[in-house]
């Protein structure tokens, strides 16, 4: 009987239908729902208990809780991927942008990927010490470190904390190359040191811009700076002496795939010497929360887009398959990539820009270090 009741009531938790949370309680949020990730037994939702008491529905906040990271280097073996490292000061991010394919890594954590991965970050403030303790190493061997592939390292918590910069220092310091993808524009704050590292050959940065359009873009990135702001930052970067790349990335299809050409020369013209692009990619939770945040502000295009994305990836919404991932294949995404190759060529972004410096590494002499002979 107990295990007749339990498996009822299994049945029951697991099939209740998904409940979007209310538009005024996720204002300037990207996800409509805060549904469990895939390793959770139990989905949750709200309910009422039935009293004729008015509920007290309060809005989401942001909270951060602090994590005390064991390691910070993450070697990565994606064949697909232009560097074998990166790093991350922080877990989730508060820009929100809905199109995120790093919102899955949240239900590791037993959160939701949709509002909790921009709501419930994690810091980890003991990044920059770890960081140096793992450069420190002896059998540690220098390539390009990637910050920003996985959350923004420049959102708006890192106001407060500080940690990029932090971290930056350490990898200044030790004359570690680092390429940086953002769309905050708190990386101004960090040019002088980063202009410093461009003068030895150790930094490229590379600025996310989706759209032109601010009205889209504060649908999909709530919380990450307008687009005329970030064409700001590539011209600051750029005046600073700091090589920049405009990243058109992600381009939707059918939504904002129109605006390519355009998004390339605005960042040319703003002072960036290179791009790239990828096509939008919906791993995991990430498929479901687009298709609902589709059908509340695109319902008239959401069968268009995701007709495009199921011809990329053979039918499916999303393929993980290395090299196809980030583009998919097809017609549509030929035209695409046809498109960028032929505008880069045009605006002079088509080009091959220099490794990062690696010869230039070194390990400062800390109090009680033994200096070396020559």
């Amino acid at each position: 009987m107990i295990v007749f009741v339990l498996v009822v009531f299994y049945f029951e938790v697991m099939t209740q239908p998904k409940r979007p949370v209310a538009p005024d309680l996720r204002r300037a949020r990207g996800a409509t729902s805060r549904d469990c990730g895939r390793f959770e037994r139990f989905s949750r939702s709200d309910e009422s208990d039935g009293w004729d008491i008015p509920e007290e529905e309060v809005p989401f906040r942001t909270e951060v809780r602090e994590e005390q990271a064991r390691s910070m280097i993450n070697y990565v073996r994606s064949p697909d991927l232009p560097f074998d490292r990166s790093l991350n000061p922080y877990r989730g991010c508060e820009h929100g942008c809905i199109y995120c394919f790093a919102r899955p890594t949240h239900a590791y954590l037993g959160l939701s990927p949709g509002l909790d991965f921009e709501t419930r970050l994690i810091a980890r403030p003991n990044a920059p010490e770890v960081l140096e303790r793992e450069l420190r190493r002896k059998s540690y061997r220098v390539a390009t470190l990637a910050i920003g592939t996985n959350t923004d390292p420049y959102q708006p918590v890192e106001r407060d904390l500080g940690l990029m910069r932090a971290c930056l220092e350490v990898l200044r310091d030790y004359r570690h190359p680092v390429a940086i993808v953002t769309k905050g524009a708190l990386i101004e704050r960090d040019i002088d040191i980063l202009s410093d590292m461009a003068e030895l050959g150790l930094v490229r940065v590379g600025v996310s811009v989706t759209s032109l359009d601010a009205q889209l873009s504060r649908k999909m990135e709530p919380r990450a700076p307008v687009p005329a702001r970030r064409l700001a930052m590539i011209g600051r970067l750029s005046e600073a002496g700091i090589p920049v790349r405009v990243m058109a990335a992600p381009m939707v299809p059918a939504l904002s795939d129109p605006e390519l050409e355009h998004i390339l020369e605005a960042g040319r013209d703003a002072g960036a010497d290179a791009a790239s692009w990828i096509m939008l990619r919906l791993p995991l939770e990430v498929a479901e929360l687009w298709q609902d945040w589709l059908a509340e502000h695109y319902p008239d295009r959401a069968g268009r887009i995701m007709g495009h994305l199921r011809d990329m990836h053979d039918g499916e919404v999303y393929s993980s398959q290395w090299h196809r991932r980030m583009r998919g294949t097809g017609v549509y995404a030929e035209l695409v990539s046809q498109r960028f190759h032929r505008a880069t060529r045009a605006l002079g972004l088509a080009v091959e820009t220099p490794p990062l410096r690696t010869d230039l590494f070194h390990r400062p002499l800390r109090a009680g270090d033994q200096m070396q002979l020559l």
